[in-house]
């Protein structure tokens, strides 16, 4: 991984590399907190093995390629030593790592200690590095991290199924190289909240996150309230949204911020947190979207980049616990935007993956997958993912959905120089 600076981003030359990187090892797959959790590496295996099914890993319009693990010296752009030194610790397994564990967030249900951990998280935070290289130095226009997408780690301390902060990582080191405006978009159903931590006083850093309210899931935080600070005023932007919301409401929700926002930041470079738990299937959350949403999202992701950075687009996986029945297809579909060759919502998914995806989760966790009461046929879900676009003013005031946007909209638009009322 270099860290040579080049103060301005190159557009990715014709043909360079092809459209899209793809980073992947299977060796990512050894980021496993073990059988019984939810974060299983399966829904990993599955994914690649779908991709490659329909013909996507051999289209003219994507290159996949393996990456290093990432040095200390980076993974401590966003961590504190003693937390790197408490991971390589906790996972030898020894006494004193026990004892250690616990005060670095680990060891928990939700963050257990596992063999050659380090390691494993040091790969995946490697290869959203090497995907945040290939965009800025324009070998790619575009570039995937499937593995990567570990929001909820922070400086010193796991959190969350999340040990490095990948994203946050990636991001530091594109401004180290010489960016002076990132963009951040998470459209995980769980709040971003390890990266707005991360830069929640940087101006040059703006994030967005559109989440599950915190008054009813994990991690607790995410309000319209939490703006940045100082000079980063108006640069963390939250859409808390209420249990139930589905495709319609949820799209309004973000044609009403993240369009005006991007536009009136102009990042140099746009990365997205893509965890597909927001999902009905979802057995972890309580959003209502079909993969058409999703779809729709990403294509919406896609067409901004292209918009507001010049196609500049690192995008990362994420949350998504539906392990065969919605994120394989959700994250082929997302590669395939990446590539410049989408697919069409109604193509039949391959029958003998859809025979094999439920048998091989119960194999790896033990238990039977969402999938396994009637695996989806098809890459979409039949839906029409149709909405009312944001226009102007506050919307609906008796509508949950609306007055949370109308608060977001309130509290971050002024600081850039918006009208909430006027502006789109």
């Amino acid at each position: 991984m270099s860290t040579s600076a080049n103060t301005e981003p190159s557009p990715a030359a014709p043909g360079a590399g092809g459209q899209a990187l793809l980073v992947w090892d299977r060796a990512m797959l050894d980021y496993d907190f073990g059988p019984t959790h939810p974060l299983h590496p399966v829904r990993l295996a599955l994914t690649m093995d779908l991709a490659g099914a329909v013909g996507l890993l051999d289209a003219p319009g994507i290159t996949v390629a393996s990456a290093g693990m990432a040095g200390d010296d980076l993974i401590e752009l966003v961590h504190d030593p003693a937390y790197l030194s408490a991971v390589r610790v906790a996972s030898s397994g020894s006494r004193a790592g026990s004892l250690l564990a616990g005060r670095f967030g680990l060891g928990t249900a939700d963050n257990p200690v596992f063999d050659r951990m380090h390691a494993a998280a040091a790969l995946v935070t490697g290869g959203t590095l090497a995907a945040a290289e290939a965009v800025w130095k324009g070998t790619h226009q575009h570039a995937v991290s499937l593995a990567g997408g570990l929001h909820h780690a922070m400086r010193g301390s796991a959190s969350g199924f999340c040990v490095y902060n990948d994203p946050a990582v990636a991001i530091a080191w594109l401004l180290s190289a010489g960016a002076s405006r990132v963009a951040y978009v998470d459209i995980d159903v769980h709040h971003g909240d390890g990266v707005q931590a991360a830069f929640y006083d940087d101006p040059r850093v703006l994030t967005i996150s559109l989440h599950q309210s915190g008054r009813s899931l994990f991690p607790g935080t995410g309000f319209a309230r939490e703006v940045g600070t100082g000079d980063a005023e108006g640069t963390a932007v939250n859409v808390a949204l209420p249990p139930g919301t589905g495709d319609a409401g949820w799209l309004r929700a973000f044609s009403g911020v993240v369009p005006v926002m991007l536009r009136a930041f102009r990042p140099q470079v746009l990365v997205t947190q893509h965890g597909c738990d927001t999902h009905a299937l979802d057995p972890l959350a309580d959003l209502r979207l079909s993969l058409d949403g999703q779809r729709a999202s990403y294509e919406a992701l896609h067409q901004l980049a292209h918009e507001v950075c010049g196609g500049r687009w690192l995008a990362c996986g994420g949350g998504g616990y539906a392990l065969d029945a919605v994120v394989p297809r959700a994250w082929t579909q997302l590669v395939a935007i990446a590539a410049h060759t989408p697919l069409d919502a109604a193509r039949a998914l391959p029958e003998e993956w859809v025979a094999a995806a439920p048998a091989r989760v119960r194999a790896a966790t033990g238990h039977d997958s969402v999938g396994a009461a009637g695996m989806p046929s098809t890459f979409g879900d039949g839906a029409p993912a149709a909405y009312h676009p944001w226009d102007a003013g506050e919307g609906d005031p008796d509508d949950p959905l609306d007055r949370s946007v109308a608060q977001t909209r309130s509290a971050v638009l002024p600081p850039h120089g918006l009208d909430p009322l006027v502006d789109r």
